[in-house]
């Protein structure tokens, strides 16, 4: 995949939405770990007859993850993507709605998913986004979400950034696809900082610059 020049990335770009799926995991080499614990994650929250959100669904990830579960427990889901590249190339369970879950109406739901799209958003508007989801999160349910992090202070936040490039040349992508990548999200892609979580987020997953949170009611 041609990686867009700096500053210019973007999922309905050409080629983005094609070669998504092997681009993410030579990016992010730790991308299928956070998926099986994303599978563990649900399997205690997805009640009968429950409705679960895949926000920034991309290719169908996280549906295909858990669609066991959804069938055996006879629950919904509902797929969000922005893109109508991505939602082209929808290949998961459930409803997909080619939407933008800032200006969703989600309907009272039981445990929702934001795998790397909440970086995405305009920094000012996300975490009312968050917000808004755990108003109509039922009670018991939890809203995972696996993004990227601001960098901390000290020594420990430079070995983090390191460790995250190491796992991408480890996976074999290229030191110039590494740095035009990183080049190409200048201003479209945001690290969260911890005070956009809510106080009750709990960390299950970090490598590098990306954790993973569950966040109950």
């Amino acid at each position: 995949m041609k990686v867009p020049a700096e500053g210019e990335w973007s999922f309905d770009a050409d080629g983005v939405a094609d070669a998504f799926d092997s681009h993410v995991r030579e990016q992010l080499p730790w991308y299928d770990l956070a998926t099986d614990a994303l599978l563990h994650i649900a399997r205690h929250y997805i009640p009968e007859n429950g409705l679960v959100y895949d926000i920034g669904a991309s290719t169908g990830n996280v549906g295909r993850a858990i669609k066991d579960i959804l069938d055996d427990r006879g629950a919904r889901l509902v797929a969000i993507e922005k893109s109508e590249q991505m939602s082209d190339r929808y290949t998961g369970p459930g409803e997909l709605i080619t939407a933008d879950a800032i200006d969703f109406d989600f309907e009272p739901f039981d445990f929702a998913v934001s795998f790397l799209a909440t970086i995405f958003m305009p920094v000012s508007k996300r975490r009312a986004l968050v917000d808004k989801l755990l108003k109509r999160l039922n009670d018991g349910g939890a809203i995972v979400m696996v993004e990227r992090m601001e960098a901390g202070a000290g020594y420990i936040s430079t070995i983090n950034a390191r460790l995250t490039l190491a796992n991408k040349l480890k996976a074999g992508a290229l030191p110039s696809d590494i740095v035009a990548k990183e080049l190409s999200l200048s201003g479209v892609q945001r690290p969260m900082s911890r005070h956009e979580m809510p106080k009750q987020a709990v960390e299950f997953f970090r490598l590098g610059d990306f954790a993973g949170w569950i966040i109950e009611k």
